[in-house]
């Protein structure tokens, strides 16, 4: 079985709006005392919007961090004050200026649970109205639509990197396709 580690404190290095980059020291199995340093949030939503046609839309933006860039289902932070469900809703209007009446929470994961302690809700939304875009002024978004095969083809490609995008995928997927026939 695993080895479980004891917290004994917890300090707050550095905050911001959307983060904290903590510091805990714990207890060893062997009665040492050890360092763990992660940044925690309060979670985030990763939407998948579906046209009535079955197209899904994605979002093209530069990403800082990489400098190039990325292909991404719409997601972002959780506000405070604001639910998963809010925060996904919100993140869909800015994103891309679509609005949609029909929200299924389809899951969650943990996108780098060794150094970040956070939670990514997915929804699968039912795109229905479209509006202008909200974005704020570090943005400047593309809005794509594409068809699920469409959309596998571009990870398969590399033309989709995003772990967000991968995973939430991963959670939907089964929606779009017959298991059975992409089974081989």
């Amino acid at each position: 079985m695993p080895k479980h580690l004891k917290k004994i404190s917890e300090e707050v290095i550095h905050e911001n709006p959307w983060t904290q980059y903590k510091h805990d020291t714990y207890e060893k199995p062997n009665g040492e005392e050890g360092n763990y340093y992660y940044l925690e949030t309060r979670g985030s939503s990763c939407i998948v919007p579906v046209m009535p046609d079955g197209r899904i839309v994605l979002v093209l933006q530069h990403r800082y961090l990489s400098d190039k860039q990325s292909i991404e289902l719409p997601s972002g932070k959780i506000q405070a004050g604001s639910t998963a469900l809010e925060s996904a809703q919100r993140e869909l209007l800015e994103e891309t200026g679509w609005e949609a009446e029909e929200w299924v929470k389809v899951g969650e994961f943990n996108p780098s649970n060794g150094y970040l302690k956070t939670t990514a809700h997915v929804f699968l939304a039912q795109v229905t109205e479209q509006k202008e875009q909200q974005l704020d002024d570090t943005e400047e978004i593309d809005v794509l639509y594409r068809r699920p095969d469409e959309f596998e083809d571009m990870i398969k490609r590399g033309d989709i990197s995003d772990g967000y995008t991968m995973a939430a995928w991963s959670l939907v997927r089964h929606r779009f396709f017959d298991t059975h026939e992409n089974s081989s």
